[in-house]
């Protein structure tokens, strides 16, 4: 069970870094240009990942359908859940990059920005609004490959991925002096790539399935309703992230740009230890197409096992040696010292969020969805009030970011733990069949 876990895993560790090693090479590269323009990524990048974060139902949902279909032997009808998801994806991404394209300014505003912060964060979300119907078919096009047990495809993708968007920041921002614009035309650049990419490969495939690669009305109406639980989820946890940054912006530029890095930081650990989640979802999906419920128990104890395990030795990198990369993102002491001091509140809390996103990870694979939206709604609602007390009480600049990570972490991320524990003790969850 080990070697299974860890072959879906590990390669799925590469590609779930992908997005937030974008973020933390456009961090990396746009704070040599200083302060504002690295607090207006913070913003901008927030809002990016908001975007693409709430329509990771098309990557998820499309993992447990595709992998009941493939358990309960329908490997045609697997790809062609796949290839509807991809089809959704697209048409959903034009839509939101239009609007994000034309709404950028309004959405920073809301966000409390002023002055050059807002308008760095303004350059940076319309540069790289082109590129969102390619982060979408990314995540549905991966999302098919996982549930076909497939993690090498999307890994390959993702690693050429995160060279190519290295590459292009460095040339466009630093080489050719094209500000936090380039920075956001290079990662748009690279998703569209790495769309067209995995599209052709689960095209191929279905191909030699037999599966239609036209879009088909019942496929897309079947992956929206399915999807729309997830959406109401990550929808709560994105609400989350927003409030967040919104009290952090509140605690000043110093805050701000000290978020952005802890926030990158922390996405990059979610994305690492979420790869176990993903091995659940996959190994957990199948089982349940074979009705096989003994092995989806194993599978569960397992991979909590793996989770909790991962998020301690997270934790010790993140929080012991916070102090060497921290000053590869800012050259100001005072936001090196706000991120150093959150970036240890958060690392105690990552065994925590090993538990946490392997359950959403099973219970997302057993095609829980509509217990997952009611319980991100709770959470939040229990969330909304600390946040609110760290805005109101806290100091400004570094402890004040300190706090605010504490009641992120202590408040939001137990509650999730909590809530999805119960769960998954329970028998309800585990429904047999090609579909949930």
């Amino acid at each position: 069970m080990d070697r299974q876990i860890l072959s879906l895993a590990v390669p799925a560790l590469g590609a779930l870094v992908a997005e937030p090693l974008f973020v933390l090479v456009d961090s990396a590269v746009v704070g040599r240009l200083g302060t504002d323009p690295l607090a207006g990524l913070s913003l901008a990048s927030t809002v990016l990942l908001t975007i693409v974060g709430l329509c990771v139902f098309l990557a998820y949902a499309t993992t447990a359908a595709v992998a009941r279909r493939l358990g309960a032997g329908d490997a045609a009808g697997a790809l062609r859940t796949g290839v509807d998801g991809m089809w959704l994806a697209l048409g959903l991404g034009a839509v939101l990059g239009v609007l994000t394209w034309a709404s950028a300014e309004r959405l920073v505003t809301a966000l409390g920005a002023t002055g050059e912060v807002a308008q760095h964060a303004t350059t940076y979300l319309q540069w790289s609004a082109p590129g969102l119907p390619g982060m979408l078919l990314v995540l549905a096009a991966t999302g098919a490959l996982r549930g076909l047990q497939d993690v090498r495809t999307p890994l390959g993708v993702a690693v050429a991925g995160a060279v190519v968007n290295a590459i292009l920041n460095v040339v466009l921002v630093l080489g050719l002096h094209r500000g936090i614009a380039g920075s956001g035309a290079g990662t748009a650049a690279t998703q569209l790539g790495m769309a067209a990419v995995l599209a052709a490969v689960v095209a191929r495939g279905a191909r030699s399935a037999g599966a239609d690669l036209r879009p088909g009305r019942a496929g897309l109406w079947a992956n929206a309703r399915a999807g729309a639980p997830l959406f109401v989820r990550t929808l709560s946890l994105r609400a989350a992230l927003l409030l967040t940054t919104w009290v952090a912006t509140g605690l000043g530029a110093t805050a701000l740009a000290g978020h952005q890095v802890v926030n990158a930081v922390w996405n990059l650990s979610a994305y690492a230890l979420d790869a176990l989640a993903i091995a659940a979802q996959a190994l957990v999906g199948h089982a349940l197409g074979a009705s096989d419920v003994p092995l989806v128990r194993s599978l569960l104890r397992r991979t909590l096992e793996w989770g909790v395990g991962a998020g301690a030795v997270a934790g010790v990198l993140v929080g012991g040696l916070a102090w060497a990369y921290v000053p590869l993102f800012t050259d100001d002491p005072a936001v090196r010292q706000a991120a150093v001091a959150a970036l240890v509140v958060a690392a105690i809390a990552l065994p925590l969020g090993g538990f946490a996103w392997v359950l959403d990870g099973v219970l997302i694979g057993a095609g829980d969805g509509r217990f997952l939206a009611r319980v991100g709604v709770v959470t939040l609602a229990v969330y909304v009030p600390a946040a609110l007390a760290v805005r109101a009480w806290a100091p400004a600049g570094g402890a004040g970011l300190a706090w605010l990570w504490a009641a992120f972490v202590g408040v939001y991320l137990v509650a999730r733990c909590v809530a999805n524990g119960v769960r998954a003790r329970g028998n309800a969850w585990t429904v047999v069949g090609a579909s949930s």
